[in-house]
């Protein structure tokens, strides 16, 4: 046991965050060839299920500052991928849309992740899976409680 009393084998915590970043290091393996990043490719995935998301909106559900966020879009539009008016149409939000290059991009990308998660998963049966998510779903849970 270390010394503050942690036991890193047997800590949810911990072999939580190796998952993930074991899950992080396959996908990144599979975008590379594509030229994305995860963070790109999850910027992707967001604006193909809520179009016209903010800069702020994307940088929380990618998991990044909206500075970072805000250099990505700028890569991501000058590489075609998504679009952004010169002016906001209400208030200062500069809603972003996935253009037709960048669905068919969405289209590799996601190919190659879900990829990634069929071999995550493919220890465990329909069952063990849904008991997983609802678990992850319940520490997500306590975890934002107040």
């Amino acid at each position: 046991m270390s010394q503050d009393g942690i036991e890193l084998e047997t800590s949810v915590g911990y072999v939580l965050k190796e998952a993930a970043s074991a899950l992080r290091t396959a996908m990144e393996a599979v975008l590379r060839p594509l030229g994305l990043t995860v963070t790109a490719y999850s910027c992707l995935e967001l604006l193909a299920q809520r179009p016209g998301l903010s800069n702020s909106d994307l940088a929380r559900g990618a998991f990044v500052t909206r500075q970072s966020m805000n250099v990505l879009l700028q890569a991501l539009e000058r590489d075609g991928y998504v679009t952004r008016p010169t002016e906001a149409p209400v208030g200062r939000v500069l809603p972003t849309r996935l253009t037709p290059r960048g669905r068919r991009m969405l289209e590799k990308a996601s190919a190659a992740v879900r990829s990634v998660e069929v071999r995550m998963l493919s220890g465990m049966t329909a069952e063990e899976q849904s008991v997983a998510l609802g678990m992850l779903r319940s520490m997500i849970g306590s975890l934002s409680d107040d």
